[in-house]
């Protein structure tokens, strides 16, 4: 079933199409939870809360070509995530100045597979974490970032200079292990 025809019998609360829906998008959703919130158990949650939500606003959703239900279900999922770190009350940012930003240019992240790249991401902490995804993986701007965390844009800035030099940090320390 196109995507279009599958979303139109979404709407007319097809349950058949529910489902055929959550299962194509399922996985890839479950990774972005993941990405942002540490526990599984909570990346599961969050995931079906989002799904719940997607499905409730889905009359005021418009099909613009394939794709934009994964792009909106997407910014669904990633906001749930966001909704539950503030929750939890993880976000725990220190008010200092950016010292510099690592050039986005050849570092040692550019060697690995996304698999590695993925296990060192989600053993930063959930502040570093949260920015790194969004600035990086959302391509979200520092005033962006800032206003969706309630934040100050040099608070932003810091938070992704502390996770590449983290990563960089566990990267090279593998590295050496692994010789």
């Amino acid at each position: 079933m196109k995507a279009e025809d599958l979303i139109r019998a979404c709407k007319q609360n097809d349950r058949k199409a529910q489902r055929v829906f959550f299962e194509r998008h399922v996985n890839i959703m479950l990774a972005i939870c993941i990405r942002y919130v540490k526990k599984f158990e909570d990346a599961e949650d969050v995931m079906l809360t989002g799904f719940q939500k997607f499905f409730d606003k889905i009359n005021t959703f418009e099909f613009r070509g394939n794709g934009s239900e994964k792009a909106f279900l997407k910014k669904i999922m990633v906001n749930e995530c966001l909704m539950l770190l503030r929750q939890q009350k993880h976000f725990l940012y220190q008010n200092e100045m950016l010292d510099n930003i690592i050039d986005a240019e050849a570092t040692s992240l550019d060697k690995l597979a996304a698999d590695d790249i993925f296990n060192y991401i989600v053993q930063l902490p959930a502040g570093y974490r949260t920015v790194f995804n969004l600035y990086v993986l959302e391509n979200m701007s520092h005033k962006e970032i800032a206003i969706e965390l309630n934040i100050s844009e040099g608070t932003s800035k810091s938070q992704l200079n502390k996770a590449r030099k983290a990563l960089q940090q566990m990267i090279e320390k593998d590295s050496i292990i692994n010789l």
